[in-house]
């Protein structure tokens, strides 16, 4: 039963997520959830670990999570059932978008869509920001230490914007986030 439920549930994933694993968290969250594969708290974790470590978020988190229930077997069936919805959507839609991409409306129905995605990434970013910062879910107490740690490092990002062309590379980002975090909170 549990196998059936992996592969449905990433199914489900893959088919419906789109703009990639940003926009893809809430449905992951809520997938998680009503299965009772993941508590609040251990997918916030899971988000933060999946995007530490090399990989798609969607493929690291389908991966963790059916091994965490039926081992390697639901390892397989989950991460395959996460990535064949794209594999195959990739497919069709290079052959039919040659023509289709000429056409105005196909045009600004992407560009909508793009909109769309970008709101859907904002508004999880912003749950993230007050899921880690402040303890919305039972009252409103905020962690002062999440929160001028995520400040500090927003500041650090964005003010290396001005001194460095580009800004700081994702990857020291992260590093610095994770060197921070420990430093602040303990290994």
């Amino acid at each position: 039963m549990i196998l059936l439920e992996l592969l449905i549930g990433f199914l489900k994933i893959g088919f419906f997520s789109f703009g990639g694993g940003y926009g893809a968290i809430p449905l992951i969250r809520e997938t998680a959830l009503s299965y009772g594969w993941m508590t609040e708290e251990k997918l916030a974790y899971m988000i933060a670990v999946s995007e530490s470590t090399p990989g798609p978020i969607m493929v690291n988190m389908a991966t963790y999570i059916g091994s965490d229930k039926a081992g390697v077997t639901g390892a397989a069936i989950a991460t395959a059932a996460v990535v064949l919805p794209a594999f195959l959507i990739v497919i069709i839609l290079t052959a039919a978008l040659k023509e289709l991409i000429k056409k105005d409306a196909a045009r600004c129905t992407l560009e909508a869509l793009t909109a769309c995605v970008t709101g859907v990434i904002l508004a999880t970013g912003v749950y993230m920001a007050l899921i880690n910062c402040a303890d919305i879910l039972s009252a409103i107490s905020f962690d002062g230490t999440a929160t001028v740690l995520t400040l500090l490092l927003g500041v650090f990002y964005f003010g290396s914007k001005k001194i460095v062309k580009n800004g700081v590379s994702p990857i020291v980002l992260i590093c610095v986030s994770g060197i921070a975090g420990a430093i602040v909170f303990g290994v």
